[in-house]
């Protein structure tokens, strides 16, 4: 494991950027405010993904590529013209928008280096793929920075990688998707497919608000509280970064794991667990018990729930452009987190987000302008239903995409294997120690 972080840590793309550019709507967009809603508020951090197309999709040299994409990015900004704008503050400590039309940052790049070079890019260095995506230098907080930055760095061999930092208040993984394949339909020349429903005042907080519900996805628990975790106090261990794929068939093991333990989860509900389920379950107590928690330390799992099926009262319009997602939690004590418990908290966690507990968390927000912790906890982001493939900007699918960085220490990240045969890629930072334990406990399963 210690070769495999010094042989990522030794790669030097030999980046060098051009000027950064603003691309601005290429039609005149309406002004003024733009309302950000309270599943918005709580999750104002840069997300990085790259995108990577090979040398016969560049045209030969990747040049081309970052003019149209310059140029397609200002007509399709027409139809998300909020992106062109800049992050403001309300007099009561809202995020809002202000629709300035200044436009989304662009920046083109060449690297002294073959694609190949990059290695696994499944599993995020921020060292390497971090200077694949632009970020504003001496940016103090998201107030300084632009809703929306496109780096396209081209390659020795030709290929190139377009690399993205989108602020999440402005979307979810659906959304972003929404306006990635937007984007690479204008690329194309051919219509939206799925235009974008700006209006955000169908998530608006009741009044005055209705909290109908414990939201304990806000609750705090002391780390300290139960035995000690060599991996959570005092000063915080660097993270090694892994992705460990979950074939179809390690993912049926990870099933029968969650059901044979005792008490298993097959006749709760009368239904078989989810692949979601299952693997949540497991990296969970597995994560757990890597980070060696005593036993009574409680250990807490947040995870995003889409809303937008569940959201009835009324449903949310197709194409909404905005965060439809919705935290829910689940903990229990470290000693008795067995991969059967973990499933039967993941599915009670899922099945409780409703629409009148969806409400009920904007309410919460609302009245409390709370934030959810994340002490003692895993939070799993699942991208492994998003159409990263179908980002088609006229050169075909990505050759590999996956992100450049996890946005806290706590994330893990479920992406698909679409492209591999099928399956889920798990991907999450552990200090050296519980690294190796969690893949220990993971070999048991895959092979």
């Amino acid at each position: 494991m210690g070769q495999e972080a010094a042989a990522a840590a030794a790669v030097e793309l030999g980046v060098k950027r051009g000027v950064p550019t603003l691309v601005a709507p290429a039609a005149e967009t309406k002004g003024g405010l733009y309302y950000l809603s309270n599943l918005d508020q709580n999750i104002a951090v840069i997300v990085q993904t790259v995108y990577c197309f090979a040398a016969a999709a560049g045209g030969g040299g990747g040049g081309g590529a970052g003019d149209a994409l310059r140029e397609s990015l200002s007509r399709v900004l027409v139809h998300y013209y909020p992106l062109a704008g800049r992050l403001a503050l309300t007099d009561d400590g809202k995020l809002i928008v202000d629709c300035t039309g200044e436009g989304a940052v662009f920046v083109d790049a060449v690297a002294d280096a073959a694609m190949a070079d990059l290695g696994d890019i499944t599993r995020p260095d921020p060292a390497v793929l971090g200077e694949l995506v632009y970020s504003v230098p001496g940016a103090k907080n998201v107030l300084e920075m632009p809703l929306l930055a496109a780096q396209v760095t081209k390659f020795k061999c030709g290929g190139f990688v377009l690399g993205l930092a989108i602020n999440h208040c402005m979307f979810d993984g659906v959304g972003a998707m929404q306006f990635v394949n937007s984007w690479g339909e204008t690329a194309r020349g051919v219509p939206l497919s799925v235009p974008p429903a700006l209006d955000r005042a169908v998530l608006r907080a009741r009044d005055p608000p209705r909290v109908a519900f414990p939201h304990h996805e806000f609750a705090q628990i002391d780390d300290g509280d139960g035995g000690g975790s060599p991996a959570q106090d005092g000063a915080e261990p660097p993270l090694l970064h892994r992705s460990f794929r979950f074939t179809p068939e390690s993912i049926a093991r990870v099933k029968a794991l969650a059901a044979g333990d005792g008490g298993g989860v097959g006749g709760v509900g009368g239904r078989a667990p989810t692949t979601f389920e299952a693997l949540a379950g497991f990296v969970w107590s597995a994560r757990t018990a890597a980070l060696g928690m005593g036993r009574a330390r409680r250990s807490k799992l947040l995870f995003a729930v889409d809303g937008r099926p569940r959201f009835t009262a009324p449903p949310l319009p197709a194409g909404y452009f905005g965060n439809a997602i919705v935290l829910t939690s689940a903990a229990c004590a470290a000693g008795e987190l067995s991969p059967a418990r973990a499933v039967r908290l993941v599915r009670g966690a899922a099945e409780a987000v409703t629409d009148a507990y969806m409400r009920s968390a904007v309410d919460y927000f609302e009245a409390t302008r709370a934030r959810p912790s994340l002490a003692s906890t895993l939070l799993i982001t699942a991208w492994s239903r998003l159409p990263f493939r179908a980002a088609d900007f006229g050169w075909g699918p990505p050759a590999a995409y996956g992100p450049a960085a996890l946005p806290e220490r706590e994330v893990a990240l479920f992406l698909s294997c679409a492209g591999e045969g099928g399956g889920v890629r798990v991907l999450l930072g552990l200090p050296a120690a519980a690294m190796a334990e969690f893949e220990r406990l993971v070999d048991e399963v895959i092979f």
